[in-house]
């Protein structure tokens, strides 16, 4: 089973199409932040989350709890993926439901392996693997620039010092569920 969730008017073929408006006509009307999902455990193939993330969770328990979901519907190998504007972004700024930053530091806290190290390192990143016993692993980031950005590095105006710093477009984040997990 595949699921795209927070849809709006973006349905993708094959996929259960999952929003909370019932206006976009969406395959399940659910709100992802009600917990817990009427989804199956252990259902997932594959997970979309197409600029929906960035809109829910502000309260971090609510947060947690839908990483939870996610992590409970996901067969072992499920892949995740997860487009959201760059938190540095207009397009995340001038949004006023966006409610949380999604980051790759944000996504590395779900994973047991980093937070073993991190525990080893004595660091103070929060376990939340490890707490919540979920398993995720980040296995790809694609940053996209913004227009202007993009074209001081063609003309190679800016270093990729500088670029690291600059306001990305949106970020795109590829994730699976730890193989080596048990669910």
């Amino acid at each position: 089973m595949k699921y795209n969730f927070g849809c709006g008017f973006n349905k993708f073929d094959g996929f259960l199409n999952i929003d909370k408006f019932e206006h976009c006509e969406p395959d399940l009307l659910m709100d992802i932040e009600t917990l817990p999902w009427p989804i199956e455990t252990s259902s997932a193939d594959e997970v979309s989350f197409i600029h929906c993330l960035e809109h829910v969770g502000a309260d971090p328990d609510v947060f947690i709890g839908i990483m939870k979901e996610l992590y409970r519907i996901c067969k072992d190998g499920a892949k995740v993926r997860i487009h959201v504007p760059h938190p540095r972004s207009q397009g995340y700024l001038g949004d006023p439901t966006h409610v949380r930053p999604i980051t790759s530091m944000v996504l590395s806290l779900f994973s047991k392996e980093n937070c073993r190290k991190w525990q080893e390192m004595n660091v103070s990143n929060s376990p939340l693997a490890i707490y919540h016993d979920v398993d995720f692993e980040v296995s790809n980031t694609v940053v996209g620039l913004s227009e202007r950005y993009k074209n001081l590095w063609d003309r190679k105006v800016i270093s990729r010092d500088e670029l690291t710093q600059s306001i990305a477009k949106k970020t795109t984040w590829s994730m699976s569920i730890n193989s080596s997990c048990e669910q």
